[in-house]
Order: C-alpha cells, then structure tokens, then sequence
C-alpha cells in the first residue's frame, strides 16, 4: 500500500469514525429533545386542560401508545399488573390459590388448586363470594377482587360465600400463602408402551418436571415411545426450553443462537448435560397457540430428527424478551433479540394482523434442512410434520360453555349426588336427560351460522324492493327451529365429553381435567398409531419432501 492510499484509508476511518459519533450525537440530541417536549405537554395537559384528567391513566395511555407502536411482545407491566406477570413468567403468586371469575353478578371460585389455600379452607367450584373482609363483591370486577385476596404469605383473608344448594351463607378464613402452579398437570400411559407428558409453561423447574415425568415413566414398565404435548402452551423461559431438548438431544450440542442489536450480547446456547435417551421415538403435539419456548423444542427437536411433529403450525413467535424494572415496582418487557434454531432458521412471524401473526404462505417462505436433509421453513411458526386440522366446534358446544350451563350443571348435580370413591381413569356420566331437562329449564338460546345466513338474506330482502326472499327464509327458518331441537342430541357424545371433563376436575383438579381431555383425542389417537408403527415413524424423519 503507498502513501497515498495509506493516507486515503486513514481519512476515511476518520471520516466514518466522525460520523458515527455525529450520529450518536444526534440521536441523544433527539431523545432528550423529545422528553423535554413530551413532559411539557404533559404538564400542559394536566394543568389547563377544560375536565380533571387521571395523571396515572394519562401517563399509561401515552406508554402504551408508545410500545403499542412495535412488536405485540413489547409490553408496559404496572405495579397492578405484576402479580398477573409473576403468574405467566414463575408459575406461583402469594394469594389463594384458586381461579376466580365473574359468571354473571357472581365472583365465583371455578377451580382451586391442588394443596393451594382455597382447597386447604375447604372451597369449591361454585362457591359465590359475597364478600371479602366485610366488603360486598357485587357490582365490583375479578381485577378488583383480586386486589381484596392478594397479601403477604400468611396473612388472614375473610370470605362469606354462597354455596348452591345451601341455605343462607358462610364464612371461611384462609391464610395467603405462595400458590405454586404445576408445570405438568399429567404425565402417564395412554396405549400399551406408550406415554404421554403434557407440559402448560415454561416456567422455573418445567425440565426438572419433565425429566422427572420421564423417568417414572420409564420405571412403570416398557416405553416404546413418549408424547410430549406442547398444545396451548405460550411458552416462558429460555433456559428451561433448552434444557428440555437436552432430555433427548446430546451434549454440547447447538440448539438455540440470539442476535439482537447488541451484537455482544448474541449468543449461542448448547446442550449441558448427559441426554436421559438418544433413541426413544419422540411425538411432539403442537397447535396454533404453541409459541416461543414451545417452537424452540419442536424446531429443535424437527431440525436434529430426533422425533415428529404433529397437530398444527405453532403460533410464530421467534423473539426473546427480557424484563427490565422503571420504578415504582413497574417493568418493561422488550424484545431484545432473535433466536435461531439448529437449521438456521427463525419462525418470527414477520406480519401482525390486530396484534396476531399473520398466516404467510409457504411459497413465500425460505427453505432449510434437517439434519436428514429434508425441507423446513422459515417465518411464521413451526409446520408440523403431519398436519392434523382443528376439530370444528358444534356451535351449541360453544354456546353451553360461553354460557356456563355445563359448569352450573355439574355444581348443581354433585351437591345433590356425589360420586362414591370416583375412580379418575372410568368417570362416566350416564344421566344424559337430566342434563337436557337442566338446559330446557335454563331457557338456553344460541345462535348458529345458520341463523347467520337468515340475517342476511333478510337484510337483503329488506333492502331490495325487487326481490322477495320471504319463501326461502321461511323454510330455513323452519330448518333452523328443528335443528337446535336436535342439537342436543346430535351432539350428545361431545357435551357428555365435556361434563365428564367438569366432573373429573371437580375431584381431581388439573390433574383430572388433563387426563380427562386425553380421552377421545384424536392428535393423541394419531400420534399413538405413529408411535407404534415404527416403519412409518422412520420414514417421516428420512424421507426427502
């Protein structure tokens, strides 16, 4: 290199290294220039504006405006709303110990926890609480509520409930304590060799549970194959994800790479630990609300071949947020970076639609390899290896949950007949008629896409003089009336389904509710034919697509 060149490089190094410092410069002349202007607006606002204005409500509306303007993950955590995060992000809280929601004007316990203080007290499904430490619940919401119960471990909470089927009320005294949610509500044997673990979160000791599960399982005779079902499971800590692939995958293997926009902070995650098993064939069920830690052990587990994925695409969340405190015990949640798994890819959704990912056609996104060499993609979730569609849900199905009746039923029905020592593995709920008589008496009404149909063709009729549809919205009308008479009865095995499932967590929990709702399963159905079918397992993960 001459002198000269020598002399143009050093210019430009100047010149670049210049502007680099211009621009940082510039940058934090931007910002402080923009929280001087917005702190005079707000002091404006607060000080001349015609009406009174909620200095706290002002200031939240402006913050979430402003990470409301990126990803949907980016989220503004109050003080008020920490004991909700605790919930998401550790899996325990410091209250009671029970899920609690308004069904119509009533606060009513809907399920308390195994060994929580709720259960430990004596409440049940059902229950209505009326007041809280002499203070009426009516007209107030659950979050209100939540404020009453929530305390310090070992601290007293009064409550006067109102228990269906007895006379006047009752008062019950609970001490808070630290409610721990179980990770994985059901492990066991669903078919002849094979087991199943389902896995809620991915919170503190999620791989410490499963591994557990795992072994157990082992233990209770031969295992020729294990599900591990990551349905509904929004996923949670990283560490935990990774751990979990470590149960199956080798050590010191790759398994996860973040980059973000601190490039000293990208990093590549490997497996720590002796795996437990290398050769057990592995079934991972996924749907379109498995997202984050979920998508990082399904690709994991899809891009190494070390098991298939079934069910539907996952949700599509590749990004990883960290929590950082602002003050007054409020936090933010920011996406700080990317993950990538072992082909190279990244599932972020790159498009939002109110918030959701948006579907991107598989045409539109790049292709990878799996250690096999077969083809996986990138960009909107994880595509499972055999797809399964979602069931359709009847629409009386959905009415009878959305308005209770099976819940209100089943409180109705053991206050009057409890079960004898209920065996979880063979509940069964024969007494069908009664159920129907209870829903007749309810004056249930639903709406069906039918009747969807009706309203638009008379709005059609209505808004055309020169068309006379009167004739054909009488026959479906007609239609209509003896199709909701039947509905009960066409759909007797789903609804019986669902009060068994109600009946099993009333003495069971979470514990029976999972074990419930593997019965008559068809991704678990299918996952069992797969499992126990080595030949097609095998060239699943072999085959070229």
């Amino acid at each position: 290199m001459n002198k000269y060149s020598k002399y143009l490089l050093f210019t430009l190094i100047c010149v670049l290294g210049m502007s680099a410092i211009t621009k940082d410069k510039s940058r934090l002349y931007e910002i402080s220039k923009n929280i001087e202007i917005f702190v005079n607006v707000f002091k404006e606002l607060n000080a001349n504006y015609v009406d009174d204005i909620d200095p706290a409500q002002l200031m939240r509306t402006g913050i979430d405006a402003m990470v409301g303007s990126l990803d949907p993950y980016t989220n503004y955590i109050s003080e008020a709303q920490v004991q909700g995060y605790r919930i998401n992000s550790e899996g325990k809280y410091e209250g009671i110990g029970a899920i609690v929601e308004k069904i119509g004007d009533h606060i009513t316990v809907v399920e308390p926890y195994e060994n929580s203080p709720a259960q430990i007290a004596g409440l049940r499904a059902g229950d209505r609480i009326v007041e809280v430490n002499g203070l009426a619940t009516k007209g107030k919401t659950q979050a209100e509520l939540s404020t009453f119960v929530r305390g310090l471990p070992g601290t007293k909470v009064n409550f006067t409930i109102e228990r269906p089927g007895k006379s006047g009320t009752m008062d019950v005294e609970l001490t808070r304590g630290e409610v721990n949610i179980t990770n994985v509500p059901y492990s066991g044997k669903v078919s002849e060799g094979i087991g199943y673990i389902s896995l809620t979160t991915f919170t503190p000791d999620a791989s410490k549970n499963i591994g557990g599960a795992f072994k157990k399982l082992q233990k209770d005779g031969k295992l020729n194959g294990l599900i591990l079902d990551l349905r509904g499971n929004g996923g949670g800590l990283l560490r935990e994800a990774i751990s979990i692939c470590n149960i199956w995958v080798p050590k010191d293997k790759e398994v996860v790479y973040v980059k973000g926009k601190v490039k000293d902070r990208d990093k590549s995650f490997k497996t720590n630990n002796i795996p437990m098993d290398l050769d057990i064939p592995l079934v991972i069920l996924t749907d379109k609300s498995s997202a984050s830690a979920s998508e990082i052990v399904s690709g994991v587990i899809q891009d190494l071949d070390r098991g298939v994925i079934i069910g539907q695409r996952s949700y599509g969340k590749g990004l990883v947020q960290n929590t950082k405190e602002v003050g007054f015990n409020s936090r933010i949640k920011l996406t700080t970076s990317k993950y990538y798994i072992p082909s190279g890819r990244c599932i972020q959704s790159v498009e939002y639609a109110d918030g959701e990912p948006k579907d991107i056609p598989d045409d539109q996104r790049a292709v990878f390899k799996t250690m096999n060499g077969r083809p996986v993609l990138d960009g909107g979730g994880i595509s499972p290896d055999v797809k399964l569609e979602v069931e359709n849900i009847p629409d009386v199905v959905s009415s009878l949950k959305q308005e209770r009746l099976i819940f209100h039923y089943v409180t109705e029905r053991l206050q009057q007949t409890a079960l004898d020592t209920p065996d979880m593995e063979n509940i069964q709920f024969e007494d069908y008629t009664d159920f129907v008589s209870f829903v007749k008496k309810s004056d249930f009404k639903f709406e069906t896409s039918l009747e969807n149909e009706i309203k638009e063709l008379q709005e059609l009729d209505e808004g055309n003089p020169n068309i006379d549809l009167g004739t054909e919205i009488a026959a479906l009308e007609s239609k209509l009336e003896a199709q909701k008479a039947d509905d009960l009865t066409q759909f007797k095995p789903e609804i019986t389904k669902l009060i068994e499932k109600e009946i099993a967590t009333r003495y069971f929990l979470q514990k029976g509710k999972a074990y419930q709702s593997l019965k008559s399963d068809p991704v678990v159905d299918k996952a069992i034919s797969i499992l126990n079918d080595s030949e097609e397992y095998n060239s699943i993960l072999s085959k070229l697509k």
